[in-house]
């Protein structure tokens, strides 16, 4: 196995975006992407220059060429994504909005990728990455998949190496909020670092209180936590300290779909480089008002030059540390 930077897994869709603005069923014309919050973030870290991998299943169909081509074109490895001839890849369709979040329905029930056990992960494969990332998502798409989810997280933790989780909270998902919040805190215990935006911090702790939210899972031996804070930035809390990192200024939001998952990879590079925690923060802010951007999940992420001059030419607010 080539060794890699940073590895992740789980559901990744063709997603096609509305050309014209207004209600996904008035909507004609429709350009084609990619879709999944995990490819999303694994896109970002390897665009920064490291080297990342994505484990999955995808259909023998078009989405799945598709989805593998595009993968490799952005340099993610994928040499463990298994192509299954009995299931179908998963697609969504997403509203073009003029301004808030878009109108997205998913066409995922059933898909190959649902279908990963844990007998399908490759130890070799995950152990040759020095950091995880994993999100709420896979452990809410079937029991099979939720226990692969376990065994790659207990494999990473035994060998030592660091696990990143981003909540991502999709309630369409879970049989009920309660079992979505037992499940997603479940593994979110076990991770390093823990990435909830504020309102699914609200969500999971109880609490809309930034540092709150932080103290909730430092109680439970997290090392650190972000919040996510829109366009005020994210809130850390860890041993080496606490603050608030501004956001940076964007006069034209396009599609916040995907700013999350970029922040992720902010945070990530950053973690992997042994930057305090307040500059990994800032990272992510920086690529999360960069997404935020464009149409596409992941089409304004950025190569390292021009996040660092991104960063350099464009005005955030005073941190507060």
């Amino acid at each position: 196995m080539k060794a890699l930077d940073v590895v992740t897994f789980g559901e990744a869709m063709a997603m096609f975006i509305a050309d014209e603005a207004g209600p996904l069923s008035e909507a004609e014309h429709f350009t084609r992407s990619l879709a999944g919050a995990e490819t999303n973030t694994a896109i970002g870290i390897a665009r920064l220059g490291f080297k990342s991998g994505w484990a999955s299943k995808v259909g023998q169909d078009s989405f799945g060429e598709f989805i593998m081509k595009r993968l490799e074109k952005e340099g993610v490895n994928t040499e463990c994504v298994l192509k299954d001839s009995r299931y179908a890849t998963g697609f969504l369709i997403k509203s073009k909005a003029v301004e808030g979040d878009p109108e997205v329905q998913y066409f995922r029930k059933g898909s190959a990728a649902s279908t990963m056990s844990p007998e399908e992960a490759n130890s070799g494969y995950f152990l040759s990455a020095r950091h995880l990332h994993l999100t709420g998502i896979p452990l809410a798409l079937s029991a099979s998949v939720k226990a692969f989810s376990h065994q790659v997280l207990t494999l990473m933790k035994e060998a030592g190496k660091t696990v990143s989780f981003d909540p991502n909270v999709r309630l369409a998902l879970w049989g009920s909020r309660e079992e979505m919040v037992k499940e997603i805190n479940l593994a979110a215990f076990q991770a390093d670092f823990v990435l909830p935006g504020a309102e699914e911090g609200f969500i999971l702790t109880g609490s809309r209180d930034p540092e709150s939210i932080a103290d909730f899972y430092l109680e439970q031996g997290v090392k650190g936590v972000a919040v996510k804070l829109g366009p005020e930035g994210a809130f850390f809390k860890s041993a080496e300290g606490k603050g608030l990192v501004s956001g940076y200024k964007v006069e034209n939001v396009m599609d916040t779909v995907g700013a999350g998952d970029g922040f992720a990879a902010g945070f990530v590079s950053g973690i992997l480089e042994g930057l305090p925690m307040a500059e990994c923060v800032k990272r992510g802010n920086a690529i999360g008002a960069m997404a935020v951007q464009s149409i596409g999940d992941s089409d304004g992420y950025p190569s390292r030059e021009q996040l660092v001059q991104y960063m350099n030419s464009h005005v955030r607010e005073a941190d507060r540390v």
